[in-house]
């Protein structure tokens, strides 16, 4: 479970959200410059609330009243945005590997060959990222996300960047991580029909206030 009371303000804008967030795969549906992104830079850590407080799974990761500050890389929350962010020095294997190796070994929930086969990217593991399609980059980043064994994953536009037909392709794959993973999931985008794929929890950022969607 997510715990989040917090204000966020930048210049003239201001983000107030007070919620809690249980569901499997929590949508998040806004204009462009709404907030949504700024939603899950401090959620992650990477930018830090003016008043309040974040929780998840019972752990407090920030809380300005008494200055509690959790870092970015102690909050294992997987992050993937809609550019992929892969290396482009690095094999598709390596990528795959690259947070799984960086965690304790009894952090380790998955193992890389299932999460391969999930994604279906067994043919994609010696390519450097220059040799993949817009969909073949967007599964191995979520292949990725999920070594890592995250207890959060934060999806930023992922599929924004693909065409319509792509999109079709890889959102199954999200349910399909959830399903074998069970890692919960916060889904922000501005395009309604892939919130209505994924989730039926869906709250739209306007006017810098989270608002639950009743459609």
């Amino acid at each position: 479970m997510l715990d989040l009371d917090i204000h966020f303000q930048r210049d003239d804008f201001s983000l107030q959200v007070k919620q809690q967030f249980t569901a499997p795969i929590t949508g998040i549906l806004g204009a462009s410059g709404s907030g949504k992104s700024t939603l899950l830079a401090l959620i992650a850590g990477l930018l830090k609330p003016q008043h309040g407080s974040i929780s998840l799974n019972g752990k407090k990761l920030c809380d300005t009243h008494s200055r509690l500050w959790v870092a970015p890389h102690q909050r294992h929350i997987g992050l993937v945005f809609q550019d992929g962010q892969l290396l482009p020095h690095l094999s598709v294997r390596n990528n795959l590997l690259y947070g799984y190796n960086n965690i304790a070994i009894e952090q380790r929930r998955f193992s890389p060959d299932v999460v391969v086969e999930l994604l279906e990217i067994g043919s994609l593991l010696e390519r450097k990222p220059m040799h993949l399609s817009g969909g073949e980059k967007q599964r191995v980043v979520l292949g990725r996300a999920v070594l890592y064994s995250p207890e959060l994953l934060l999806l930023d536009e992922p599929l924004s960047a693909l065409d319509e037909r792509l999109k079709q392709q890889i959102l199954p794959f999200f349910l399909r991580i959830y399903d074998e993973c069970k890692i919960p999931m916060m889904y922000v985008t501005h395009a309604f029909s892939e919130l209505e794929f994924l989730t039926s929890q869906r709250f739209l950022v306007r006017d810098g206030e989270l608002h639950k969607d009743s459609a």
